[in-house]
């Protein structure tokens, strides 16, 4: 049996359309990256690749309400493409060398939730690539969902803001320079592992944050965790890794109660804390306690963790948070972190030490009509007692954003500052 398809089980057995549906998801979700990493590697050919896997992932869709789910999902899955890409290849004519390295590969996948030596090495070259630095950023990210997640061309387009026939054509711009630069399939080690991981990092940073944004695309962000995961897995004595996939379970784990019933924001101190993902969080504590002192993902990590095990909002460790944030900002200097610092430093220490250290980033002209800037000095100005102008802060703050989830509720905020309710 060429397909390793399990005998065609009892009518009992044979699974409706939509459950058929499900099963294919949840094994793609895991085979589609390992499909098409090893054909990659094997062809040297990107379309060719996807194309064959999307084309199993097509032909489970069609053959398992008939005969059933096989009882090595991943296997058929790898087997259908492994049949479509060498079809393909032998209609072309393509060098023996290639179609023998394509007949070799296995028929089945790993029977262990540890993906052998090979398939790990694939998964990994394949995010290396996708996320090599002579790429744009934005190309990383977008080939990276294309090809590591399997998103569709079209999905991608729409949260990117661009017309499907552009993200196309970017897409293929990425790839084509990854095969002009002769950029290698590789991983690196040594001392270049820890030049490159930084920035496959930062790709999967992004990823997340634009499915996290309040109006961003969920899925990314469970993109991100679910490729973070993989990541940990497939290199788990990086603690940077580790640090990136404990921040992003802390901060996903409080996806289910950032917004009220009405789809407005609501800010870490009025939500409730028993729709968060509990779970999440001990995955989170469980990564991180493994991870020795680490950058900068390792301590924003310990910073989300702060906030996660705190049972309210006012039990939270700011002196902690302010500490952490004090180390934060000596090895990663960003204007950003900076202003993170300082506002910690306003809950930790009272809102003049705040706004002070606010005042001395604003001076450095890095965060100019910055939003979140304005929006924290708000805030600070607020636990001040100075209501009337924190309000205006935060209205300019909401003048500084396009009409959406944030500046909804920073005018929200203004409005419970001076409301009948304020007095």
């Amino acid at each position: 049996m060429t397909t390793g398809r399990a005998a065609r089980p009892p009518a009992a057995a044979h699974p409706a359309a939509g459950t058929v549906a499900e099963a294919v998801a949840a094994v793609g979700a895991d085979s589609y990256t390992r499909i098409v990493a090893t054909l990659i590697r094997v062809t040297g050919d990107w379309t060719l690749a996807e194309d064959s896997a999307q084309e199993a992932l097509a032909q489970a869709l069609e053959s398992w309400p008939r005969d059933g789910v096989p009882d090595n999902p991943g296997g058929w899955l790898m087997t259908v493409a492994r049949n479509r890409a060498t079809d393909v290849l032998r209609r072309a004519s393509v060098e023996r060398r290639k179609l023998h390295e394509l007949a070799e590969l296995t028929l089945t996948a790993p029977a262990t939730d540890h993906p052998e030596e090979e398939v790990v090495d694939d998964r990994l070259r394949l995010i290396f690539t996708c996320c090599h630095p002579a790429l744009a950023l934005e190309s990383r990210v977008a080939l990276t969902l294309r090809t590591v997640c399997g998103v569709p061309t079209a999905d991608i387009a729409r949260a990117f803001l661009v017309p499907h026939a552009t993200m196309t054509r970017r897409l293929t711009r990425a790839k084509t320079k990854i095969a002009d630069a002769r950029i290698p399939y590789l991983v690196p080690s040594g001392p270049a592992l820890a030049e490159r991981l930084p920035g496959v990092l930062a790709v999967l940073y992004v990823l997340f944050t634009r499915g996290y944004d309040a109006d961003g695309e969920p899925g990314f962000a469970d993109e991100a965790v679910r490729l973070a995961r993989l990541l940990h897995r497939l290199l788990p004595d990086e603690p940077e890794v580790a640090g990136l996939l404990a921040l992003f379970l802390f901060q996903h784990s409080r996806r289910e109660a950032r917004r009220d019933g009405q789809g407005n924001l609501l800010t870490l101190d009025k939500q409730d804390r028993t729709r968060w993902d509990r779970a999440a969080i001990r995955e989170g504590l469980e990564t991180l306690a493994a991870a020795p002192a680490g950058g900068p993902y390792v301590l924003q990590a310990r910073i989300a963790a702060c906030h996660a095990t705190a049972p309210d909002s006012a039990a939270t460790d700011w002196p902690a948070i302010a500490g952490w944030y004090d180390e934060l900002v000596e090895i990663h200097p960003t204007p950003v972190i900076a202003l993170n610092r300082a506002v910690a430093h306003g809950y930790a220490h009272g809102p003049a030490a705040g706004l002070a250290l606010i005042d001395q980033v604003l001076a450095t002209g890095a965060l100019k009509d910055y939003p979140l800037a304005v929006a924290a000095q708000a805030d600070l100005t607020a636990r001040l007692g100075h209501r009337d102008h924190a309000a205006a802060l935060f209205r300019q703050a909401a003048a500084l954003l396009a009409p959406g989830a944030e500046r909804r509720a920073l005018l929200e905020r203004a409005d419970d500052l001076t409301g009948p309710a304020a007095g």
